[in-house]
C-alpha cells in the first residue's frame, strides 16, 4: 500500500480483508487506505464504499470503527514488546526469549509484565490471544 501510494500519489485505496483488529485498521490506514472493508460485509458495502472513496471520502464500517475506538487511549506496545510477545506465542519460556534478544531474563520479565499491563491480560497465553485478535503479532 506504501508503495502504491508512493508512486501514485493521487491512488484511492480500499482495503478488503477478514481480519478486525484495531491495530492492523489502523496499519492500514496510516499507509493510506481510505476505506477499510470486511469481506463479509463485501455484498452490502462494496459498491457504496467503492463510491464514497471515488468521491475522496473515507469509510470505515461501524464494526471496524468500534474495534479501533475500544483501543484508541490504549497504550501501544513497544517494538521490543511486540517481538517478546511475538516469542511468547512461539512458546517460548523467558530464558529463551532472553537468549534470543541478547537481553537478561529480568528484562523479559519486565517487558512480559508491560504487556500484560497494556492489553489488560490475565496471563501470557490471555496476552498471545488478544495479539492475535488484535493484529499485533500473526502467526
Amino acid at each position: 500500500m506504501i508503495a502504491i501510494s508512493g508512486e501514485f500519489p493521487g491512488a484511492r485505496i480500499i482495503v478488503l480483508t477478514t481480519y478486525t483488529g484495531d491495530v492492523q485498521v489502523l496499519r492500514a490506514l496510516k499507509a493510506g487506505a481510505q476505506a477499510y472493508l470486511l469481506k463479509s460485509f463485501l455484498r452490502k458495502e462494496l459498491l457504496e464504499t467503492i463510491r464514497t472513496v471515488h468521491a475522496g471520502k473515507k469509510r470505515m464500517l461501524p464494526e471496524v470503527a468500534k474495534e479501533l475506538a475500544e483501543h484508541a487511549t490504549d497504550d501501544a506496545l513497544s517494538a521490543r514488546e511486540t517481538e517478546v510477545l511475538r516469542l511468547i506465542s512461539g512458546g517460548n519460556a523467558n530464558k529463551e526469549i532472553a537468549a534470543q534478544l541478547s537481553i537478561t531474563e529480568e528484562t523479559v520479565k519486565g517487558h512480559v509484565k508491560n504487556i500484560l499491563a497494556k492489553l489488560s491480560a490475565n496471563d501470557r497465553t490471555h496476552a498471545v490471544t488478544i495479539g492475535l485478535k488484535r493484529g499485533i503479532i500473526d502467526l
